[in-house]
């Protein structure tokens, strides 16, 4: 990340446009200014901003889509900006790829801790693993550590960063129970603020890609009220 984090602001409000570009400028960003869904496609190019700060209210192309897009190409932390009253379904926002959501109106302050914890947490998961392993492998599932290679069955899965981390996790405590307050702290940091769903999201994709039948979990499994485990082969 660079000496003045860039940030992509996305959004078509002139108010907001010019009151985030000053204040995000004096809390040491660099701020690019795209007024529309369309223009942030044009704007964004992978490893040129740090974060993006997303409007989902957007002319010529909804934040959605311009999310999605970002996404299909770049890790880049994404997060969307909500106006007050508007309908967000959080899971959709995490299942598309955003980092964290805030709402409209927002303190410049509370927005600043907030991308700043999001960047915090994106060095942590894109810095290289230290596991002793170079290889797990548990039922199904073989992990190559430093190739951040998935297989399942034989057959190579794409895992994003978040999900290889809580896949890895959960290997390396095979049999036992990982709490949420625990798989999220170690995953997502301490100091994520973010909605709790987003680890529900992460294991039911994860399910996806690993499971026979994923809505009747044989490897990971849910522990109500604790948090899930991934099943020892034979148990």
């Amino acid at each position: 990340m660079s000496a003045r984090p860039r940030v992509l602001l996305v959004e078509d409000e002139e108010s907001f446009i010019d009151a985030l570009t000053i204040g995000l400028n004096r809390e040491g960003f660099d701020v690019v200014v795209a007024a529309d869904g369309q223009a942030a496609v044009e704007a964004f190019a992978p490893k040129h901003f740090d974060i993006v700060l997303l409007d989902l209210m957007l002319p010529k192309m909804s934040g959605l889509d311009v999310c999605r897009h970002i996404r299909s190409q770049s890790d880049v932390p994404i997060i969307v900006v909500s106006a007050k009253g508007e309908e967000v379904d959080a899971v959709l926002l995490l299942e598309i790829g955003a980092d964290d959501y805030v709402t409209k109106p927002y303190r410049l302050r509370e927005l600043v801790a907030r991308i700043r914890a999001v960047l915090r947490r994106h060095e942590t998961s894109t810095a290289p693993l230290t596991n002793s392993v170079s290889v797990l492998e548990v039922g199904p599932v073989r992990l190559e550590i430093d190739t951040r290679r998935c297989f399942v069955r034989g057959e190579e899965i794409k895992l994003r960063k978040k999900e290889f981390a809580l896949l890895t996790l959960l290997l390396e405590n095979v049999g036992r129970v990982m709490t949420r307050d625990v798989l999220i702290d170690r995953i997502w940091g301490s100091d994520y603020v973010g909605d709790t769903k987003t680890l529900d999201v992460h294991i039911k994709r994860l399910r996806s890609l690993i499971e026979v039948a994923p809505k009747e979990p044989a490897h990971i499994t849910t522990v109500r009220g604790v948090g899930y485990r991934f099943e020892r082969p034979g148990a």
